[in-house]
């Protein structure tokens, strides 16, 4: 399948190197606002796929979209010093005008996946200007967020991450809600596993792994600039499920008609994902406070999208 990414940037660049490793896309084509960036990003990463898979990597302009089957978004401009969150979006919004309707002028087949912050707002934002169903605008939400509360878990356990079962929903941010009840090890419920394995997860544990999950990206800015390869993995991970039309489960955001008593919000919950976009979206059973939490988050992103007034 061949796939764009329009914004070559850090997320960009990550999640085209992450899909030519692993062959998710027969074709990638980078397009950005600076076409120079544009081709040596491209440049860089064909040269590593002699090394992994047999993915053309091509830079172009929106025309050169044509046929893509994904249209990953990355594009987007910073904070700018004292800018609120509010001002930060209305920016975005701009951009996401242009780009939008370029893309589907160039592939309108294409399901647009949402890569820039704040996801779940600007996979709103895609939506409303795309006239496309919800299904086929996806936001990458907390797959990043529920692969670090995996990772934190099964650490603790001491067991592969593979073998961890849980989600991160709602707002990927501070808002967003571990669901603690569901989480799973195989098939057995975590609370059994711990007291197995003496891996007891007590109230400490679960602080110390919440904070793991929530403060992540805030270390790796700190560190580094920006976080990169984690989301560019799990890009690369829902392009597969589409190309490969996998009907997979994966925690990704969607405009939603009702979440938690909050109506038509983007935020994250299990959805299931193949080649035709998000077909359906599981409801997992949580206890009254992950309900309460994922109320509030619901409704904060709700209110923030009202207040945008697109």
């Amino acid at each position: 399948m061949k796939v764009g990414i329009v914004g070559a940037g850090m997320v960009g660049s990550a999640a085209g190197y992450a899909m030519a490793l692993t062959g998710a896309a027969s074709r990638i084509v980078f397009v950005d606002r600076d076409p120079a960036l544009a081709t040596a990003q491209a440049q860089d990463i064909a040269h590593a796929v002699p090394f992994a898979s047999s993915t053309v990597v091509e830079a172009g302009d929106y025309p050169a979209l044509a046929g893509a089957g994904v249209v990953i978004l990355a594009a987007g401009v910073g904070q700018k010093p004292g800018e609120s969150r509010l001002a930060l979006l209305s920016r975005n919004a701009v951009v996401f005008e242009q780009v939008v309707g370029a893309v589907r002028a160039a592939a309108p087949e294409a399901i647009l996946l949402v890569a820039s912050n704040p996801v779940d707002i600007m996979t709103n934002v895609a939506t409303r200007l795309s006239g496309l169903p919800a299904g086929r605008v996806i936001g990458s939400g907390t797959i990043l967020d529920t692969a670090r509360f995996r990772s934190l878990l099964a650490g603790h356990l001491g067991l592969s991450a593979h073998s961890v079962h849980g989600y991160v929903l709602g707002e990927h941010g501070d808002s967003e809600v571990l669901a603690w009840s569901t989480a799973r090890v195989g098939a057995e419920p975590l609370p059994s596993v711990a007291a197995q394995l003496g891996a007891a997860i007590t109230h400490e544990v679960r602080a110390r792994i919440d904070e793991g999950v929530r403060g992540a990206a805030y270390r790796i800015i700190a560190g580094k600039g920006a976080t990169n390869y984690g989301i560019g993995a799990g890009l690369a991970r829902i392009v597969r499920a589409i190309a490969r039309d996998e009907q997979a489960v994966l925690s990704l955001s969607i405009v939603t008609p009702e979440a938690a008593g909050v109506h038509d919000v983007a935020l994250s919950l299990p959805r299931v994902v193949g080649a035709q976009g998000v077909t359906a979206t599981l409801a997992p059973a949580l206890d009254r406070a992950e309900s309460d939490a994922l109320a509030a988050s619901a409704g904060m992103l709700r209110d923030t999208w009202q207040a945008l007034g697109l």
